[in-house]
């Protein structure tokens, strides 16, 4: 046994996307070596219409796969295939875009103005980047949720916890994806794969992400992100005085080069500047 060490901390910042939502990036298009085979995290969680309502009118993606979470209010969506649907409140939405999708994303609150989620961008392998598009869809009643004895809660969106499944499956990277509640005064143990990515964000209180409480920098609280190391299978978080939560990530790591330009992400440049060719030229899709 090893314990996960924190390697550091990322405050989110401020960004406006699409047609102008705003909307709290945790990380993105940076280097991605310390986050493979993760390369976006952003935190829309708003009550003010204004922010969200305009949206992410039609726009391109390949050789990825996003992750949408919701927490409060929908998101209506459509795609270039004919697909459409809506996540709602404690839905999920998991996209292959594979060897190309395009589509648009259209936030709504609900009845008080909120609304909020995550999305979460995973990079592809090289032989999977021009798979066939496809879509895991979860409402809220699908993803199990485990009430243990010590009072944490946790929903399992992917990967397990305790021999219980969570409902995206066939992810090529093997990930977790757990929504994690601890109340005060507790500590969660987790075992964790060594040598996988590991990345704790916080969404709700504080806590010590770190096996050694007299380290007052592991007290980590709401909009901060903790990126382990990643040698060690046990990972230990102790909450004080009030409640918290977290989302809990992981995945193998591709280590593969990325060329990577909006929301295409590909191996080199030539596949890139191929894709938006295709793009501009009207070939972008491929219908197998």
């Amino acid at each position: 046994m090893a314990f996960r060490k924190i390697r550091y901390i990322v405050i989110n910042t401020q960004v406006t996307e699409g047609a102008g939502v705003h909307l709290k990036r945790v990380f993105g298009f940076h280097d991605t070596v310390d986050t493979d085979p993760f390369l976006l995290l952003d935190d829309f969680r708003s009550d003010n219409p204004e922010y969200y309502l305009k949206g992410f009118p039609w726009h391109p993606h390949r050789g990825i796969e996003t992750i949408t979470y919701m927490l409060d209010g929908k998101v209506e969506h459509g795609d270039s295939l004919g697909n459409s649907g809506v996540i709602n409140a404690g839905g999920v939405q998991w996209m292959t875009a594979g060897s190309g999708i395009i589509h648009n994303e259209m936030p709504k609150g609900n009845e008080n103005g909120l609304m909020g989620g995550f999305q979460l961008w995973a990079n592809l392998p090289a032989k999977k980047k021009m798979t066939s598009p496809r879509y895991q869809e979860f409402a809220e009643k699908e993803i199990p949720v485990l009430n243990l004895d010590n009072g944490i809660i946790i929903k399992i969106i992917c990967g397990s916890f305790e021999n219980v499944k969570g409902p995206a499956q066939n992810v090529v990277i093997s990930p977790e994806y757990l929504d994690i509640t601890i109340p005060p005064d507790t500590t969660f143990n987790y075992k964790i794969t060594d040598g996988y990515t590991l990345l704790v964000y916080v969404i709700e209180g504080n806590a010590y992400f770190d096996q050694n409480l007299k380290d007052h920098s592991s007290l980590v609280g709401d909009g901060n992100l903790v990126l382990y190391e990643k040698t060690g299978d046990e990972l230990v978080i102790t909450t004080q005085e009030c409640k918290t939560r977290f989302l809990l990530i992981s995945g193998k790591p591709l280590n593969e080069p990325v060329a990577w330009q909006g929301p295409i992400v590909m191996n080199t440049q030539e596949e890139l500047k191929l894709a938006f060719e295709e793009y501009q030229n009207g070939t972008f899709i491929k219908r197998i």
